[in-house]
C-alpha cells in the first residue's frame, strides 16, 4: 500500500479515493495508536471534529465520528469551522486529538482528513505511518478490540466552539480597526462566518463576497486561487483592501486598494516589521522557504532581519520555527504561521493582524507592503527528465553556475525536481523580467540536455 498520509494529512476524490470506510477506518487506527502512545494514560479521550462545507464532509464526518466513538473517544462535534479553529479547540478544550475534514484550496469533488495531536500540534509522522499501518493490518482481517455497554464513546455537539475561537482571535489583535472598510473572500468555504465576524467584532466595516457555501461551491472561481472577483469587489466598494481565504482558511492573500495583490512573502515583510516593532519577532528572525521572492530576501536583509529557508512546504516552515523557538513564518502561497497564537497557519489570524498594521500605522496597505520589490519570477517545469540526477549532473552544475554568474546580486536560480511529478521546476528571478526569461529558457534547454 502507497503512503496514505501526505504533507498535509490524507486527501483524495471523496467518495471514490477518500470513502466512507476509510474514513471510519483511520479514526479507529489513531484512536488505538494514540492508546499504545500513552496519550489517553489515566483518563477518558476526547476528540474535537469540524468540517468545511464540503457535500462530501457530512457523510465522512458521521464515518469519523462513529470510528472514534466506536473505539471508546468521546466527541465533540464542532461542526463548520477552520482547521485552524479545530486545532485551537483541541488545545483550548484539553483534548486528546482533533480532526478536520477538509481539502484546503482543492476543487469541491476532494476531500480530506487531517489529524491534530493534543495541544493542536500535527501527529508526527511516525505516528501517522503507525496509523497506516494498523488500519492496514485490521483491513485485512485483524478484529479491533472494542469497548461495549459505558466504554463507548459519547458524542455532542459543541455548539461554544465557534464562539470560543473568534474570542481567540479578537483576544490576540495588538489594536482594533475601527475605520478600515475590508472585503472578505471566504471562497464558499470553511471561515465564511468566522472570519467576517472577527472582522465587524475587531471594528472594520465588513464586504463579504464568497461567503455563502451551499456544499457544491467551495473555491469555485473564487477565494486566494482566484483573485479576480476580490480586485473588483475592493475598487467597487472603495475599500482600503480586500483579504482572500482557500476552501479551509490556512491561508490569507490580500488585494490593496487600487487593486494589486499582496502576496504571502509582502504578508511576512509586513507583519516581520509590526512583529519587531512589538518586541515579539524572536531573533529577529523570519522563517519562509526557498521558493519566496528574492525580493523579500534583499528586503529582510536591508531592515536588519535574519532569513532561515527551508523546503518547500509549511510543514517544513513550523519545523524550524519549533526547532528554533521563531515567531514568525512563512510561504508566498499566503500560509503564514504566527506561533504564539496559533499551532498552525491560520488565514483569518493573519489577514486580522495584516489589517492591525494598517489601522495602526495609519498607512495603506500598498504603502506598507512596498517595504520589498517583488523580482520578477520565471517558472519552467521540464518534464520527461531523469530529476533525481539534478545534484549530480556535472554539466548542469556548470549552466547553473553561468546563470548565476549572469545574473549576480540582484537574480536568482532554483532547480527543483517535482515531488509528484516526472519533471523539473526551472525557477528564475531577475531585476528583468526580458532576463529572467532569457536565463530561464537557456536552463530549461541545459536540463533536457543533461538529464532527458
Amino acid at each position: 500500500m502507497g503512503r496514505l498520509f501526505g504533507t498535509d494529512g490524507v486527501r483524495g476524490v471523496a467518495n471514490a479515493d477518500l470513502t466512507a470506510e476509510l474514513a471510519l477506518g483511520l479514526s479507529v487506527a489513531a484512536a488505538h495508536v494514540l492508546a499504545e502512545a500513552g496519550t489517553f494514560a489515566g483518563h477518558r479521550p476526547t476528540a474535537v471534529v469540524g468540517r468545511d462545507p464540503r457535500a462530501s464532509g457530512e457523510f465522512l464526518e458521521a464515518a469519523v465520528v462513529a470510528g472514534l466513538a466506536s473505539a471508546g473517544v468521546d466527541v465533540l462535534r464542532v461542526g463548520v469551522l477552520p482547521p485552524p479553529a479545530v486545532a485551537y479547540l483541541t488545545g483550548a478544550l484539553g483534548a486528546d486529538l482533533g480532526v478536520m475534514l477538509s481539502a484546503s484550496h482543492n476543487a469541491m469533488p476532494d476531500n480530506g482528513i487531517k489529524f491534530f495531536a493534543r495541544g493542536g500540534h500535527k501527529l508526527a509522522d511516525e505516528l501517522e505511518d503507525r496509523i497506516e499501518t494498523v488500519y492496514e493490518q485490521h483491513r485485512t482481517g485483524a478484529p479491533w478490540e472494542r469497548p461495549t455497554g459505558a466504554g463507548v464513546g459519547r458524542v455532542s455537539d459543541y455548539d461554544e466552539g465557534f464562539e470560543k475561537y473568534v474570542a481567540h482571535l479578537i483576544s490576540v489583535l495588538p489594536n482594533r480597526l475601527d475605520g478600515l472598510k475590508v472585503v472578505l473572500d471566504e471562497a464558499h468555504g470553511a471561515a465564511s462566518h468566522v472570519s467576517p465576524e472577527a472582522f465587524a467584532r475587531a471594528g472594520a466595516e465588513v464586504v463579504t463576497i464568497g461567503g455563502e457555501p451551499d456544499g457544491l461551491n467551495i473555491n469555485d472561481g473564487c477565494g486566494s486561487t482566484h483573485l479576480g472577483l476580490l480586485k473588483a469587489a475592493v475598487l467597487e466598494h472603495g475599500a482600503d483592501f480586500g483579504i482572500a481565504h482557500d476552501g479551509d482558511a490556512d491561508r490569507c492573500l490580500a488585494v490593496d486598494g487600487a487593486g494589486e495583490e499582496v502576496d504571502g512573502d509582502q504578508i511576512l515583510a509586513v507583519l516581520a516589521l509590526a512583529m519587531r516593532e512589538a518586541g515579539t519577532l524572536r531573533g529577529d528572525t523570519v522563517v519562509a522557504t526557498v521558493m519566496s521572492n528574492l525580493g523579500f530576501k534583499l528586503a529582510m536583509e536591508r531592515e536588519g532581519l535574519q532569513l532561515v529557508q527551508t523546503a518547500v512546504g509549511d510543514r517544513y516552515v513550523l519545523e524550524a520555527m519549533k526547532a528554533e523557538g521563531y515567531a514568525l513564518g512563512g510561504e508566498q502561497s499566503g500560509h503564514v504561521i504566527v506561533l504564539d497564537h496559533a499551532t498552525t497557519g491560520d488565514g483569518t489570524l493573519t489577514g486580522l493582524m495584516l489589517a492591525a498594521r494598517v489601522a495602526a500605522t495609519g498607512r495603506s496597505l500598498a504603502e506598507l507592503a512596498g517595504v520589498m520589490r517583488r523580482l520578477p519570477q520565471v517558472l519552467i517545469n521540464v518534464p520527461d527528465v531523469d530529476k533525481s540526477r539534478v545534484k549530480t549532473s556535472a554539466e548542469l552544475a556548470t549552466a547553473v553556475a553561468e546563470a548565476e554568474r549572469e545574473l549576480g546580486a540582484t537574480g536568482r536560480v532554483l532547480l527543483r525536481p517535482s515531488g509528484t511529478e516526472p519533471l523539473v521546476r526551472v525557477m528564475v528571478e531577475a531585476a528583468d523580467i526580458e532576463q529572467a526569461r532569457s536565463v530561464a529558457g537557456s536552463l530549461a534547454d541545459a536540463v533536457k540536455s543533461a538529464l532527458g
